[in-house]
């Protein structure tokens, strides 16, 4: 974390689906030590150079103090969590492989329809480790490697170990530290050179029981001139004690390649949500985070894009609504390292029933930036009197010929437009759901359709009684 389904809507509680009955087949139970990193290792027959790095980083996690910037974190008990879950003992290739159990929670939130439908790749994890993943063969024949980190470290350790950590050390943050020393699954995607896998590769992440730890660990090479999208949605249930997902998510584009990384998070509002997510972008390379933030009791993100290229270019697209016990703390990084290289940030949020949505970005030009150009624009709505929004961008530039345009507007629905669409015969709720839609219009049309239509289902359904 740097600095700066279709469900039947009944109650909140619903959106997220009820909790599963899984029980794990294997659990390193409440609390952290160094046996519990050793058996998380031995667990899963790791190299020793992966369990060294392991013990180093919780030296380190011990060490480093927690967040002192955004929001509060002082409920979150961190002996308390439980590290490593396991839901079954194997990975299945097969979706009906899958133990029925935890078949029937994706199936519900539509994983195995929306694979079959238009996805090149699937796959889903469950607590700490994945429990399938697929790739098409005509995507697996030309070289790509989509599968969860864990089988990656087993396969091609040696890509793993080329790039684990090279963009997110252990010592980044507390939250990268202790990602580092229990980290289990996540996804490994490998794109050779001149390869295009366009149609959208997803992973899920689903969080089940209460006191939870989920540390996804997601690896990302495009290789030269090669291209990617690339869509991972996260959920969890509603219970009554807290989880945590700590992600850390590096992803390298090589020259002259392409890749989209998509992010939709359902979380339910027992979850922190406090990631740490990195991009390097070679010259002439494009990189794109489409960030969307629909959960959670907390939220800290703040994807970071490092232009290390001439001509790369950077881009964040992002949303967030926050409700009732919401803290949404996001934004981006863009760090210009290279001459002409280009970067955008577009954040949009709601705030409803009292939430609170915070952006916190770094736009940084460096002296080889020359000719640098950077766009951020900031909108927030606040939907009532208790709601709040605060913006925190800051500018570092060292350079004297690039150029930065910066915008941030903070607004309730505007009375003309309900005034308009209310005399063509819609009531104010109504009106107000289209006001809504058309100021996030930037984002969804960024979304594969199915995508779209799911996240205007649930932004609606969140909103549900803060309109009208």
């Amino acid at each position: 974390m740097d600095e700066v389904s279709p469900t039947q809507p009944g109650n909140f509680k619903d959106e997220w689906g009820p909790m599963d009955d899984v029980r794990p087949v294997f659990s390193t139970g409440v609390g952290i030590n160094e046996e519990t990193i050793q058996a998380i290792s031995r667990a899963k027959h790791e190299p020793q150079w992966m369990l060294d790095l392991r013990l180093q980083a919780y030296q380190i996690y011990q060490s480093m103090p927690m967040p002192s910037f955004g929001p509060d974190l002082s409920e979150i008990d961190l002996n308390e969590i439980k590290y490593f879950q396991r839901a079954t003992d194997h990975i299945a290739r097969n979706w009906e492989d899958v133990p029925d159990e935890i078949k029937t929670t994706f199936e519900r939130i539509g994983v195995p329809e929306a694979e079959r439908k238009y996805l090149a790749g699937s796959a889903a994890q469950y607590e700490s480790e994945a429990v399938y993943h697929n790739l098409k063969q005509d995507l697996e024949s030309q070289g790509i490697i989509f599968m969860d980190t864990d089988s990656a470290l087993k396969q091609h350790p040696e890509l793993v170990r080329q790039y684990f950590g090279k963009l997110i050390a252990a010592s980044d943050n507390k939250f990268a530290a202790l990602n580092t020393a229990v980290w289990s699954g996540g996804t490994f995607l490998y794109v050779p050179k001149n390869v295009h896998a366009d149609v959208p590769i997803q992973s899920y992440f689903r969080i089940n029981a209460g006191r939870t730890g989920q540390f996804e660990r997601t690896l990302i090479i495009v290789d030269e001139g090669g291209s990617v999208n690339y869509v991972e949605g996260c959920t969890a249930p509603n219970y009554a004690e807290d989880s945590l997902h700590a992600a850390v998510v590096e992803v390298f584009v090589k020259k002259d390649a392409y890749c989209r990384y998509t992010t939709i998070q359902n979380w339910s509002t027992n979850v922190y949500s406090l990631e740490t997510k990195r991009a390097q972008a070679e010259a002439n390379s494009t990189m794109e985070w489409v960030d969307g933030n629909l959960g959670s009791k907390v939220t800290m993100k703040y994807p970071s894009i490092y232009l290390t290229g001439a001509g790369a270019t950077g881009s964040m697209l992002s949303i967030a609504a926050a409700g009732a016990n919401m803290h949404q703390d996001t934004g981006a990084k863009m760090i210009h390292l290279a001459p002409n290289t280009h970067s955008t940030i577009v954040s949009k949020a709601i705030c409803h029933n009292g939430g609170r949505a915070d952006y916190r970005g770094l736009i940084k030009y460096t002296k080889a930036a020359k000719r640098a150009k950077s766009h951020v624009e900031c909108d927030t709505i606040l939907m009532d009197q208790d709601s709040a929004s605060d913006t925190f961008p800051v500018n570092d530039i060292e350079t004297s010929d690039g150029t930065i345009e910066h915008e941030a507007h903070v607004s309730k629905i505007s009375e003309a437009q309900l005034y308009y669409l209310k005399s063509r015969g819609l009531d104010e709720a109504t009106a107000s759901q289209l006001i809504i839609m058309g100021f996030l219009e930037p984002f969804t049309k960024q979304l594969p359709m199915e995508y779209a239509v799911e996240l205007d289902r649930l932004i609606k359904f969140q909103m549900e009684g803060s309109i009208g």
